[in-house]
């Protein structure tokens, strides 16, 4: 699909700014209605299909962009159910949940390619203003950045001093059991995270020595990169003070109305009752986010203790050896500034 003019696209929010193309100094602007969102699990080329993306340059779309949208944002390190509660954010004429743009990965990789912090931060404004672009007047945007985006999260609160944002983990275990019972594609990408991790300068607080790294199993590789994204959260959230807050998966799972409720207060949603209730008993909370297929009650609880059946020594082990690094690196395994006290 083609839209009528430049202008018509960067006005309308289902032309999402897709990706920054530094060489061109221009953003490429891909079609995706609002049902094709609650379609997917992530704003991706591979979720999102073939179609030629309208390349508009940076100038050119700033000078047309639609008014942005108040924007917050859920953080999070990866296989806590961020994706499921950022698609519960898609309430029409209230919110709009965006899973994991790809844009914002694409200024990190630009940045590891030796883009000047001013360049990154320009174009990081111009991206955010184009991504809270609202599908209906009165909406709220919510978006949930992949994590490898963490190291910008002070840039990004920086330049948006209105927004607020969730800091979002699995607890230790169960991360460590997740990416088990994940297989060969978990421990690669376990590992690929570490060495971005690496290249941002959080790994070495940890105090493991680099001659060490190749010795690590999967699983140890695994822990290491929850306790770095842990050990950012922590520093964080008292830096950002009331305009964030921590929750973990396990507390969503066992309270997801509260959670939901405590999560649109603070970010200035205003949700009934009824309407969250409908939320929680709806589809998005029963299934799975990624996969799309349905979960049959108490099933989520079912997986982790199978996963932990199948790896639990493993996991007990890694687990312990991280709790020893946590504790002389001053990493605390439950984070400050809970969401659900602010509900209390």
């Amino acid at each position: 699909m083609k839209p009528s003019s430049i202008p018509a696209a960067m006005g309308d929010a289902q032309w999402l700014a897709h990706r920054y193309d530094p060489g061109h100094d221009a953003f490429h602007m891909r079609h995706v209605p609002r049902a094709a969102h609650a379609a997917i699990p992530f704003l991706t080329d591979e979720h999102l299909g073939e179609q030629e993306p309208l390349v508009v340059r940076r100038v050119e779309a700033m000078a047309a962009s639609a008014a942005p949208a108040p924007i917050h944002f859920i953080f999070h390190s990866a296989y806590c159910c961020s994706t499921l509660l950022a698609a519960a954010f898609d309430m029409p004429g209230m919110a709009m949940g965006l899973k994991e743009p790809v844009l914002l990965n694409d200024l990190i990789g630009w940045r590891h390619r030796g883009a000047k912090g001013l360049e990154v931060a320009r174009v990081l404004d111009e991206g955010l203003r184009l991504l809270a672009r609202p599908f209906a007047r009165g909406e709220a945007v919510v978006v949930k950045p992949s994590n490898i985006v963490n190291p910008l999260i002070p840039a990004i609160m920086g330049l948006r001093p209105q927004a607020r944002a969730l800091l979002l983990h699995a607890p230790l275990d169960a991360y460590l059991a997740s990416i088990a019972r994940k297989g060969m594609w978990g421990r690669l990408w376990v590992r690929d995270l570490f060495m971005k991790l690496m290249r941002e300068g959080m790994i070495a607080p940890l105090g493991i020595a680099p001659d060490d790294y190749l010795s690590l199993t999967d699983i140890q590789v695994a822990a290491a990169g929850w306790l770095a994204q842990q050990r950012q959260f922590q520093l964080l959230a008292p830096q950002l003070g009331g305009r964030v807050a921590t929750l973990d998966s396990e507390t969503l799972v066992a309270r997801p109305q509260d959670s939901l409720a405590a999560l649109a207060g603070l970010f200035d949603i205003d949700l009934d009752q009824a309407t969250i209730a409908a939320v929680v008993d709806g589809p998005v909370f029963a299934r799975d986010a990624k996969s799309g297929a349905d979960f049959a009650q108490g099933q989520r609880a079912q997986d982790a203790r199978h996963g932990l059946e199948l790896h639990g020594e493993e996991v007990e082990k890694v687990a312990q050896w991280a709790r020893v690094i946590a504790g002389n690196a001053g990493i605390a395994l439950d984070l400050p500034q809970s969401l659900l006290a602010r509900q209390a």
